[in-house]
Formats: structure tokens, sequence, C-alpha cells
């Protein structure tokens, strides 16, 4: 799908959707659990109905309703059959998956779409080898497992994806003896494990952590809690919220929990300091325009937010540096070279460095084509970034922003936004 955005800022009310990264941890809790649970979860998306899928495979009995997902628990009696588990394009249900597969002692067939098999799984990869897994080579698809997850010590880079540590995180708990996880390294992202910590927590699974070690209890069972509520998402509502920054008469989102535990949270400091003006009341927040100044950005713990902070760098006076992003690579797409092509071809000054950006800020934006790169998160930034432009800007497969916000474009006209598809 193609569509043209047609110049002219945005501003006005909207309600975030409900969170990716919660949504997936809460459905896969909710099958490892012994009761059924009632999962409040208001918006679907491409990645979420994987985890969703996936887990039916296994035996759970995941059901849409019109708010959320009512979801019976995982048929835990072995089962000798290969069971098929479509992914997707989602890294965070096949990384979460591989090793809940590997403790349920279940035989698997993982498939991969997109770029999904060209992304790391190493150290993960290694370490359930070790435990007693049988796996694939790396970059296959579809990409099989087999054999029982056994408990011991395990140890992975805590730089690589925070994404493997929450994968072990769901599964050890369900071995029949303790194990320990210890990380070693720069913890990348390690916001999303507090999501899962905190999640897991809900279903009454416990863990000790110290000196940057897990120590799991094994033979733990998740206990439901009934029913859950999944957040607002703060990655999504970054793109209102960053548009409110760079134009108008400001954006309101609405739905947002502001002791959430999600890191991108942290986009209202950064838009501060960018000098946008920030207000929060209950559990909404508006930005509005203002003096916008180039910063400095240190994108360890907010990968994602980087894309759209880099389109409002482009509003601001001066230069704008983004670090430690170099993980940003193996995602949907290379996203600093993506970054870069799509706000270059719309006339920004922006170069790569080998783990972030530098963009000089102040110059204005022409329009133009701007391909989406398969990305979603590309597409809703280069979106974004037409508001401001001079001239339309025609988006190439724009439709990839069903992996995790299929109706951004609906409410971007709700807006004010002028889509013409």
């Amino acid at each position: 799908m193609d569509i043209k955005i047609m110049p002219g800022v945005l501003s006005g009310t909207v309600g975030a959707i409900s969170s990716k990264s919660q949504a997936h941890r809460a459905l896969i809790c909710a099958a490892l659990a012994k009761e059924n649970t009632y999962v409040k979860c208001e918006s679907e998306s491409r990645d979420i109905d994987a985890t969703a899928l996936c887990l039916s495979a296994l035996g759970a009995k995941v059901v849409r309703e019109i708010d959320g997902y009512n979801v019976q628990p995982v048929n835990r009696e072995e089962d000798d059959k290969i069971v098929t588990l479509p992914c997707g394009e989602s890294g965070s249900t096949f990384r979460f998956m591989l090793p809940i597969v590997g403790a349920l002692g279940r035989k698997a067939s993982f498939t991969l779409e997109g770029r999904l098999p060209e992304r790391p799984l190493s150290p993960l990869y290694e370490e359930l080898l070790r435990h007693g897994c049988e796996l694939s080579p790396q970059g296959s698809s579809p990409f099989f497992s087999r054999g029982q997850l056994l408990p011991g010590s395990y140890c992975l880079d805590a730089g690589v994806s925070s994404q493997f540590i929450s994968g072990l995180l769901f599964a050890l708990p369900l071995l029949g003896e303790d194990s320990e996880l210890r990380l070693y390294g720069k913890a990348e992202s390690f916001p999303y494990i507090e999501l899962t910590l905190a999640m897991t927590e809900q279903f009454g699974v416990r863990y000790e952590f110290e000196n940057m070690v897990f120590y799991i209890r094994g033979s733990q069972r998740y206990s439901s809690p009934g029913s859950i509520r999944v957040e607002g998402d703060w990655s999504n509502a970054a793109f209102w919220l960053a548009s409110g920054a760079i134009g108008g008469d400001g954006i309101t989102c609405t739905g947002l929990d502001l002791r959430s535990r999600q890191g991108d949270r942290a986009i209202l400091d950064i838009l501060s300091e960018f000098g946008a003006n920030v207000m929060q009341s209950d559990a909404e927040v508006t930005v509005r325009s203002a003096g916008l100044r180039g910063i400095e950005i240190d994108a360890q713990d907010i990968p994602d937010l980087v894309p759209i902070l880099s389109v409002v760098a482009v509003a601001a006076e001066g230069v704008t540096k983004i670090r430690n992003a170099g993980r940003l690579r193996d995602k949907e797409s290379d996203r600093l070279a993506a970054v870069t092509s799509v706000l270059s071809g719309l006339g920004a000054k922006i170069s790569e460095t080998s783990d972030g950006l530098v963009i000089y800020g102040g110059t204005g934006l022409a329009g133009g084509s701007a391909s989406s790169w398969g990305d979603h998160r590309i597409a809703m930034s280069a979106a974004i970034a037409a508001t401001i432009c001079t001239e339309p800007v025609h988006i190439s497969n724009a439709e990839a922003v069903n992996k995790s916000y299929p109706g951004f474009f609906e409410d971007m006209s709700l807006l004010g936004g002028q889509v013409i598809m």
C-alpha cells in the first residue's frame, strides 16, 4: 500500500493503543498458568496475533473478544507431534517462545518471515543447545526445535538482546530443578526485562537477583490473577507526542500510565530536554511545540524511540547526536540506515556513525518519496516527518504499520492529518 501525506501539523487528542510489549508477556503468562485468565487488551496487531497463534498451536485456547483475550492454559501433557508456530516477523514472539517450547519438551517448527531469520539468536542459541535442545542452524526458516530444556547454570551477554533474557525467565521456572541465569556485559534495554519481571510477579513467579545473577527456583507454577489489563503503549504514543513537539497547538495522549515500567516512557524527559512543553495529569500527557534545540541521546534503553526522535531532531536548531543504538541494525530493517535514507531523501542533513546518528536540525524538509523499508517504525516516522515538509510525502509499503499499529493512519486523520490512500 502506498499513501500520500500532505503537509500540515497535527493537533488534538488521541487514545494510546495497548502496549504490544506488555501484551506479549501477559498472553504468555496466562497460557502457562493453571487457571483461565482474561487479558484486557483493546488493540490488536500482527505481532500480538503471532504470539496468540503460537500459544494456541501449543494447546492453549486464546479467544479474541471485544476488548481482550480469554486465555485457557496450555495442556502440559507430552505430545510427540511437531507443532507449527507462526511467528511472522515478531522477534519477541520467536525469542520468547523458543525457550518455552524447550521447557515444555515439545517439538516445534517455527515459521519466520521478513528479516526475522537473519536477526541474531546467539548467545541464546548456544545456551539452549548446551542445555538439552536440538535446533536448526541459525538463519533457517522454518526453524525446528526439539528436546527437553534442562535446569542448570545459564550465561548470557546482556548487551545483545533483552528478549533472550526474558525468554529464559519465562521458561526456567517451569523446570523440575533450580537454575541460575548469569548476565555479563553492559545490559541493554533493561526496562524490558523489568516488564517481564513485573508480569511474571503478577502470576506468582518469583526470582532472586543479585550481582547480575538471577536465581530461579524450579517447579514453580504460574497462577492466574483472574484478569489483567494491558497498559497503553508508550512506544507508539511517542509518535503523537513527538508530533506535538514539532508543531501545531499540541497533542494530548490519553490512556497512558505515568508510573509504567515501559522504558519508552522516557520520551517525556527527552522531549522536555529538546525544549518542548510537556504537561502531565492523571493518565494523559500533552506536548506542545516550543523552541527546540539539539541534544545528545543515549539510546541504550530506548532503541525503539530512535526513528521518531530523529524526526524531532530535524525540527530542532543545532546538532543532535544519538549513540548506543547499534542494535538497530538488526531490527525489522537496519534502522540507522533506514532513518538516514528516509530523512535525507526528504531534505534533512543526517549521517550515520558506527552506533548512532548525527542530525543537523533547523534546515527544514522539502518532501518527496520515502520507503518504509518494510518497517513499522520507519513508516510511522516518515508520516510524522511529512507533516513538517513543504511538499507532500509519498510512502511506499505503508502497510508495515500493521505490525504494531494497524489504525495509525486512521488516528492520524483524526488529528487533522491529510492522508491520501
